[in-house]
């Protein structure tokens, strides 16, 4: 069988119905431009990527996991809190004299258990997901200050911050080549060897099974826009310190799920769920299942930020994570991701969360307080969600 392919009489009409996968890279880069003049390049300083990536990872790993929640038409608003109460405990196994990889796995199976929690009210106990994570929200906070007594824990040694404030090219102990450190160019590339290989698996397998895809023209402009993206920031992080660990992280957490929503079985169920529930059931699908392992993996999300977000501290506090799953929840929707569920992507949810990042940045390198900055991302969220339901409106789907 051959795919049908999305055909458009004109590049107008092309341009308009692909917009939506690619506004996030125009406001991305909008912003940066702006910003660039206005604080006379110093946002595009190599330091500067670096420190974007080391203050703001955590709402980065927190958009992967609230991207497939909210794709299944569900909120978690419980993460910030989350990340509060694994992030204590997390710094006492450490103290008890575990190493780092136990601590990090230790993390991520309390986030998985988190997530399962919750998981299992909303799918098999069909309460909605706002409820059940606000509770959980109420729940976790109040563990972390019992838990903690209000008093912040200190990891016993510098062990712990490598994970957010170390780079692979120290820890492998690189030289500089010229003027860059290699690791950061040797993982990009990487990165987008498996991101090649699952786009064009993905795209044959739909032609296979005569599912639409789109034009040539769109796929090529996609790859191009992704890998341009990639580079620059490779370029970025090797004229500087060389790769930051917490941006491996990141990128192992991107390709895993990105793989998993584009070329699983699952990742076919979750769009399922969330395009039409009650097709996806009529269908055969086990919707109860698919939401529960949703939030199954946005609860081990929140575990790994935990961990980045307690290491970039070097304190595990009992009033860390306030307002994480707004921010989170923001990357998304400012990334594509749509309010009626069934639509999103990862790759979309790290561009608008690097459009969050980027207005924070810029707003604090002209020095303007953070007053002002919550006025900015509120109206910068509410646009993209008007912009959601108006094209939703103009294709008849709400």
């Amino acid at each position: 069988m051959s795919g049908k392919t999305i055909h458009t009489s004109s590049v107008k009409t092309l341009i308009k119905n692909n917009i939506r996968n690619y506004s996030m890279f125009i406001m991305l880069a909008l912003i940066m431009i702006i910003f660039a003049v206005l604080t006379n390049g110093i946002n595009l300083n190599p330091r500067n990527f670096y420190n974007i990536f080391y203050q703001y990872s955590y709402v980065f790993i927190l958009a992967i996991g609230m991207v497939m929640v909210i794709i299944v038409q569900g909120i978690d608003l419980s993460v910030g809190s989350a990340v509060a109460f694994i992030g204590a405990i997390s710094a006492m196994i450490y103290n008890a004299g575990f190493g780092m990889p136990v601590t990090l796995l230790a993390a991520l199976c309390m986030g998985a258990a988190v997530g399962a929690y919750q998981g299992l009210w909303v799918a098999y106990g069909k309460l909605p997901a706002f409820i059940v994570t606000l509770s959980g929200m109420l729940l976790f906070r109040g563990l972390t200050y019992i838990i903690t007594k209000v008093t912040p824990i200190i990891p016993r040694d510098d062990g712990y911050s490598l994970i957010s404030k170390g780079t692979l090219d120290e820890i492998l102990n690189l030289e500089k080549i010229g003027p860059y450190y290699p690791m950061s160019f040797v993982v990009a590339v990487v990165l987008l060897v498996i991101f090649y290989f699952a786009e064009f698996y993905g795209r044959r397998k739909k032609i296979e099974n005569d599912f639409e895809v789109t034009p040539v023209s769109l796929f090529i402009t996609k790859l191009v826009l992704v890998s341009l993206l990639t580079l620059f920031l490779a370029d970025r992080f090797a004229r500087y310190l060389g790769l930051p660990v917490v941006v491996l992280v990141l990128g192992i957490s991107v390709t895993l799920f990105y793989f998993i929503l584009n070329n699983t079985v699952l990742g076919r169920y979750i769009y399922a769920v969330g395009g039409n529930p009650r097709s996806a059931k009529l269908s055969g699908i086990n919707s109860e299942l698919v939401t529960f392992i949703v939030f199954c993996f946005m609860g081990t999300l929140a575990g790994l930020a935990a961990v980045v977000y307690t290491a970039r501290m070097n304190t595990a506090l009992a009033d860390a994570g306030l307002m994480f799953e707004l921010d989170a929840i923001a990357a998304c929707y400012i990334g594509g991701v749509s309010a009626g569920g069934g639509i999103g992507s990862v790759i979309g949810v790290i561009v608008g969360g690097l459009v969050m990042s980027a207005i924070n940045n810029g707003m604090s390198l002209m020095n303007m307080g953070n007053h002002y900055q919550y006025v900015v991302k509120a109206l910068v969220l509410l646009m993209a969600v008007f912009y959601d339901v108006y094209t939703r409106r103009k294709a008849g789907l709400g």
